[in-house]
């Protein structure tokens, strides 16, 4: 009887496994581990929104390979260590992927866990060495600062003979200098004074100045969005009328907004831009507004076409398999014909690096506008289309 009760309880407890394994398999687990609060709380919630975005369009669309997307959302609080614990917890729920953090410095932290697991990570951070580490699960949902620099240089040389540059003094902000410098380093362009500040600062009168009396003819401001916003009220508080140039954050849309007039005449080399005059661009725009009843900045892009980027590995991949999945992102061209959510051709080297089309903008009358359309670093040396 008691053996009987026993093969019982283990033919019961097999079948609920196996149920169990079943359900798991019927959905495409990926955790939004990003910074909802806290300095990164812009960034992180637009990626969020992005990601959420394309899972909404995919579902509806079928899903991948006839399975449907779940997603969880986690904050890191725009705190490293938050974001490592988060991940393991995220690794230990069963996530197939994950996006996020979007923060340089906490990804550099946390994707020590997903690679440990083996689940392919996506990523809105810029810092050069997110992919300088030989790490085979994560992947860019934007340029790094080693293929962004050298497109903004190209602009700063024609505009500057000295340059100041003010950065904040992080993982992200010594990461642009030091691409940037290395940018400019054969170039007729001098940098003349690298004018550190800190995450969150709020007085940026002594770093003005002291771009000021470098006599730079030029500003490259390289900080995040409050602080960006910070430096160019401060500047035109100043009275600096010269060239102020950046890279995608100077002039995204949160910058814009807090920095009011102060923004105008701002120029910066962006991935990416909904105000590009591409119709998928303006499609994910439109409907990003619908949804959230807000214009999404460079973020929200990032983080719905990584979704979209996972989307086509899985179907070169052809299973749901994490390790097959980050094979098939190696050496992976999506076209935007096909994918249509990848908006614009986008190709992916063996390090998880990006490279695509993309754009010089100034701000105008409180928008941005797309002032020239830059081809992608691989392709043949070519003009500019204005």
């Amino acid at each position: 009887m008691q053996k009987r009760f026993a093969l019982k309880l283990i033919a019961t407890a097999t079948l609920a496994a196996c149920a169990a394994g079943a359900s798991a398999q019927q959905t495409i687990k990926i955790a939004n581990i990003v910074e909802l609060s806290g300095g990164g709380a812009t960034a992180g919630t637009n990626f969020k929104n992005g990601v959420e975005l394309a899972v909404k369009e995919i579902n509806a669309a079928g899903g991948i390979l006839g399975k449907k997307i779940e997603t969880v959302t986690s904050d890191t609080q725009s705190n490293p260590g938050v974001a490592k614990g988060l991940t393991q917890k995220a690794i230990d729920d069963g996530a197939f992927a994950i996006f996020g953090p979007v923060f340089s410095g906490s990804i550099m932290v946390s994707m020590a866990e997903s690679r440990r697991a083996e689940v392919p990570n996506f990523t809105g951070g810029e810092a050069a060495a997110i992919t300088q580490q030989g790490n085979p699960y994560i992947f860019r949902t934007s340029f790094t600062q080693a293929t962004a620099m050298p497109k903004v240089a190209r602009y700063i040389t024609t505009k500057s003979k000295n340059l100041a540059v003010i950065y904040v003094n992080n993982d992200f902000g010594k990461g642009g200098l030091d691409m940037v410098k290395k940018a400019l380093a054969n170039s007729p362009t001098k940098i003349v004074s690298e004018i550190s500040t800190d995450a969150g600062q709020v007085d940026f009168s002594a770093a003005v100045l002291k771009a000021k009396q470098s006599n730079a003819d030029a500003v490259f401001v390289y900080t995040n969005e409050e602080e960006s916003a910070r430096a160019l009220r401060e500047l035109r508080k100043q009275g600096w009328n010269k060239p102020i140039i950046g890279e995608t954050t100077l002039t995204g849309q949160k910058v814009i907004e807090l920095a009011g007039e102060a923004a105008n005449g701002a120029v910066a080399h962006v991935g990416l831009t909904v105000d590009a005059p591409i119709p998928e661009m303006l499609k994910f725009k439109a409907n990003f507004y619908r949804d959230y009843k807000y214009i999404s900045d460079h973020n929200g892009i990032k983080g719905y076409t990584g979704v979209y980027s996972l989307k086509a590995a899985i179907e070169k991949a052809g299973k749901i398999d994490r390790k097959a999945v980050a094979q098939a992102m190696k050496g992976l061209s999506i076209n935007a014909k096909k994918y249509p959510g990848i908006i614009l051709d986008v190709s992916f080297d063996s390090n998880g690096d990006l490279d695509r089309e993309s754009f010089l903008v100034e701000v105008k009358n409180g928008k941005q506008e797309v002032v020239a359309t830059l081809p992608p670093l691989s392709a043949p040396a070519a003009p500019a289309k204005k």
